[in-house]
């Protein structure tokens, strides 16, 4: 396939008759393969929407997200999000790490949205489902856009990330701050480099996110680091998460969020497969430690709580992520399309 024939505004003049009925449904309009992403298919489709709502029940700090892309090339082999895949008539192990949907139109739905009379500028929530800065954001480019119309209509937004390509945006980010409130969080749950690229393979190594928290508090940001999932057995000794923190708090973040892996749907036997395979002596421990559900047993979880609280004292981690209150906002983001065109490493 030729490079002029995977460019975003290419002819796709037949589209693959084969494609499967899920992602049929979400609007598929073609599926491309590139050079510099092997094994990668990216599927792009046209969404109808962009907000996501989110129950009335929710404890969360926020009633809406956004979310750029369905499959995640971090494939994190305990991440969450995986059993959504299965919508789309893919599987929730290798095809939620390779078949990658990009709605590719997010972010001028997102502006109609948020253009609307009904709506009430309440806190929108990036990161939360899959990571807007995997290394498909650096083709895409969808984040600009979206940070756009946030900051223009006037929507407080807050984005999680593993993904130092956020680095590129951090000029467009500065200066939307000056017109909503923004909060910037990393992902970094594991300081073993070793041990993070068995889990996590296709992110950034540790350290290379620990200069994105040095970056984001250089342009003038708070940032809270979320050092999820603990992984029992595997990160949750005390020399482990003290050396982490110590590094987190070194790098300048100003507070950090704490909590043990759930293994919610399909997730459960994709991460227990890798276990069996790569340490398989461990495999007991998880079955009595999460039994039939999802989650630890209260147990653990006062237990790592016990074993966290000092630690975050101790390096001064118990801050918040929110920005202080911008200025007051004007309609237009002047400059916005000013940002750096940065490579993801």
């Amino acid at each position: 396939m030729r490079w002029q024939g995977q460019t975003l505004d290419a002819v796709q003049s037949d589209l693959d008759d084969g494609a499967l009925p899920g992602l049929a449904r979400a609007g598929l309009v073609r599926s491309v393969q590139t050079p510099e992403f092997e094994g990668i298919t990216f599927h792009e489709v046209l969404c109808k929407s962009a907000l996501n709502k989110l129950p009335a029940e929710s404890t969360l700090p926020f009633r809406f997200t956004v979310n750029t892309f369905r499959g995640c090339m971090h494939a994190c082999r305990y991440c969450f999000a995986r059993p959504t895949h299965e919508y789309l008539d893919l599987d929730a192990g290798t095809d939620f790490d390779t078949q990658v949907v990009v709605k590719t139109n997010v972010a001028a739905v997102l502006r109609r949205e948020l253009a609307r009379r009904s709506w009430k500028r309440e806190p929108v929530a990036l990161g939360t489902n899959t990571d807007p800065y995997q290394r498909a954001e650096g083709r895409y480019r969808l984040m600009p856009g979206i940070v756009t119309a946030l900051a223009e209509s006037g929507t407080p937004f807050s984005i999680l990330t593993k993904g130092t390509l956020l680095r590129r945006d951090l000029p467009l980010l500065t200066l939307a701050s000056r017109q909503v409130p923004v909060s910037l969080s990393v992902s970094l749950a594991i300081g073993d480099p070793e041990l993070q690229q068995a889990i996590e393979p296709g992110t950034p190594t540790p350290g290379a996110r620990l200069d994105l928290i040095r970056a984001i508090t250089d342009a003038g940001f708070d940032c809270h680091v979320m050092v999820a999932p603990v992984i029992p057995y595997l990160t949750d000794s005390n020399a482990h998460l003290d050396a982490l923190l110590s590094a987190i708090s070194e790098a300048g973040a100003t507070g950090v969020t704490v909590f043990p892996m759930h293994l919610r749907g399909s997730t459960r036997g994709w991460f227990l497969n890798w276990l069996a395979e790569h340490h398989p002596a461990l495999i007991r421990r998880y079955r009595q430690l999460y039994g039939r559900g999802s989650h630890v047993t209260p147990e653990y979880k006062t237990w790592l709580h016990r074993r966290v609280s000092p630690l975050v004292d101790k390096y001064g981690l118990a801050g918040d992520a929110i920005r202080k209150e911008p200025v007051a906002p004007t309609r237009e983001l002047v400059g916005a399309g000013a940002a750096p065109a940065l490579t993801l490493f």
